[in-house]
């Protein structure tokens, strides 16, 4: 590089350090920029921010700041490009209007137009405080749109001021109102009962709504609110349920975290919980949209008190930019209670887990109509799980009595039975299984008469466990010391905690507890057992077994373990009228041998063969 490169390239360093120190703002002008940011920032979280971080009060703005036109412009400008021909609505007060029937009290809020309370009159939480199903710190309702084609920033209804207008006991409209004569308004009807009406209409919005590609898009958020006294329980049978149009219901797994897209058609969201559900039902059906649909679940801290879940949904209204267009909602506020959501004719009673394929048939066409036939002429819920358990057990008696016929023909051939076992003691097993099968043939004895019974009630015992966790009907409702039968029963509480087992101690648990203990003995006593090591191990399994019962059922409805040990009770009476005064062991005798005499010559059976082959090829390798 020679002189004259040097010489230029100085001064041209020269001229930008000095342009840079000409041109640097002064303390005033920075200050007033750091503050234009920071305006910026605010108005930007309150837009795009939940039901918590948007402001409640009026946007007050400081006239002593020399700079405060500076911000005030700024705001209004940043507004004007988010919220369009809105932009005049993102001030105002947060004025509330309540609707009220004879079962709920809906309060509405003017900001964002939402439903922000929902109390349910007639029911009470655990502690008897009024069940509030929403709150205004835990929800939120808001329309999403694009105020022009060129916006990349979605404007939310949840941070604008509605105007209401026709207003009376069940019924409000909340109304933006734009420049030119065009018209936002969300108009509430509260029905009878737990249904609230919303409609979407839009006046002179089409150009708002080609912008937005033909479509609000709806977001809808909770934190469940805690009803129930065991909050463990009531998590696990917490979810968020949809369904696709002409699809059965489905739902996010309880006791998962997750989101889910939705990719059809959509007729209804459900935020389900233990006994209530708020459920958003569309008239039409809901768009997939063309921003996503989806929902999902959030989990708290286990040890909140105050919430179950999160459950938010994402949903697309699909309006036709046109003039004037309409779209029509319903929610439902209320409880899970299955003949009442069954009336709506939309699947929501498929929310109560019932269980599936065969359990879930015997609880809605066995359990559940038998259990509302009793409700309507008692009061007494205990009794009425006492008549339900008398019914059940009174349809499957034949069923027992051909088990325990069974078991005793099992016990009369018991003798023969262990000579064979000593007999083939060390011999090949197959040979001895297959002497023992000939033995079973003979005598016409079948081991798995007495099995069939026991598998055909698994399904009632099955559904039943279902059931009663899920019955709304059971909830709060007293019976001897327990004082909710859809929840734990406690007669002493411990103070600190047990593993597996909980910090109370649960009466209805511990009386079926010892109900299985001496329904096994008493089974011991009446049958054929093994003999050797099989005996020790059905020994300690008639030990076992009600302790584990014990850990297990704790935590659980009281009416389901009240329904066992009535259950096991009833089997015990059962069992013992009918060994006493309807099973004669010298007629089975009789009968026994006479098979054995008719079944002398009888030709084996595909499967005695199969055996004997078996056993021959093992033989053949040895």
């Amino acid at each position: 590089m020679d002189k004259n490169q040097t010489t230029g390239f100085l001064l041209m360093a020269a001229v930008f350090f000095g342009y840079m120190w000409y041109m640097k703002p002064t303390d005033a002008e920075l200050q007033a920029y750091n503050q234009k940011r920071d305006s910026l920032e605010r108005l930007e979280q309150n837009t795009s921010g939940t039901a918590q971080n948007i402001e409640q009060t009026p946007h007050v703005f400081s006239s002593d700041s020399s700079h405060s036109s500076v911000i005030d412009s700024a705001q209004l400008a940043r507004e004007k490009i988010t919220y369009g021909i809105f932009a005049n609505h993102t001030r105002g007060v947060n004025q509330q209007v309540i609707l009220e029937n004879s079962e709920l009290k809906v309060t509405i809020d003017a900001l964002g137009a939402r439903v922000s309370s929902v109390i349910l009159k007639n029911h009470k939480t655990h502690d008897q405080k009024p069940l509030e199903l929403i709150d205004a710190d835990s929800s939120n309702l808001s329309l999403g749109y694009y105020s022009s084609r060129n916006s990349s920033t979605l404007a939310k209804t949840s941070a604008l001021y509605f105007e209401s207008v026709n207003k009376s006991d069940s019924a409000v409209d909340f109304v933006l109102r734009g420049e030119n004569q065009e018209k936002l308004m969300l108009s509430y009807k509260l029905n009878d009962a737990f249904l609230l009406d919303l409609s979407v209409k839009t006046e002179n919005l089409q150009d708002l709504l080609f912008a937005s590609s033909e479509e609000f898009i709806l977001d809808w958020s909770m934190y469940t609110i805690a009803q129930e006294k065991n909050i463990k329980n009531s998590r696990n049978l917490s979810s968020v349920y949809y369904k696709y149009d002409r699809e059965d219901p489905s739902y996010i797994t309880e006791s998962a975290y997750e989101r889910e897209d939705l990719i059809a058609k959509t007729r209804w969201v459900s935020f389900k919980q233990q006994f209530f559900s708020s459920s958003l039902m569309a008239k039409a059906n809901f768009a997939f949209g063309k921003t996503g649909a989806f929902i999902e679940t959030v989990a708290v801290n286990e040890e909140d008190t105050i919430y179950n879940e999160g459950m938010l949904a994402r949903l697309s209204l699909p309006m036709r930019a046109v003039n004037n267009t309409q779209f029509d909602m319903q929610f439902y506020y209320g409880p899970n209670h299955y003949q009442t959501l069954q009336s709506m004719n939309l699947g929501l009673e498929d929310q109560l887990n019932l269980g599936w394929g065969i359990f879930g048939w015997v609880n809605k066409y066995v359990i559940i109509p038998t259990f509302n036939f009793l409700d309507k002429s008692l009061v007494n819920y205990g009794l009425i799980i006492l008549l339900l358990t008398l019914i059940i057990k009174t349809i499957l008696l034949p069923i027992t009595y051909k088990s325990y016929v069974s078991s005793a023909k099992m016990k009369l051939i018991k003798p023969e039975v262990d000579a064979l076992n000593k007999k083939y003691e060390n011999k090949d097993p197959l040979e001895k299984q297959q002497a023992t099968m000939a033995l079973y043939r003979k005598t016409g004895v079948s081991p798995l008469s007495g099995c069939i019974p026991a598998l055909i009630q698994m399904p009632i015992l099955l559904a039943m466990f279902k059931f009663f966790p899920a019955s709304i009907e059971l909830r709060q409702k007293s019976f001897l010391w327990a004082n909710d039968l859809s929840s734990y029963d406690s007669i002493y509480e411990l103070g600190f905690n047990i593993p597996f087992y909980g910090s109370h101690v649960s009466l209805f648990t511990i009386l079926m507890a010892i109900s299985i203990y001496l329904y096994s003995k008493y089974n011991m006593n009446s049958t054929s057992m093994p003999s050797g090591p099989q005996a020790q191990q059905m020994k300690l399994m008639t030990s076992i077994m009600p302790v584990m019962m014990l850990f297990f059922f704790n935590g659980y409805s009281a009416a389901l373990s009240f329904y066992y040990f009535l259950s096991n009770c009833i089997s015990l009476i059962q069992q013992f009228f009918i060994k006493k005064f309807m099973i004669n062991e010298d007629k089975l005798r009789a009968q026994i041998e006479a098979n054995k005499k008719k079944n002398k010559n009888v030709k084996k059976s595909s499967f005695q063969k199969r055996m004997e082959e078996m056993a021959k090829q093992r033989g053949m390798k040895k």
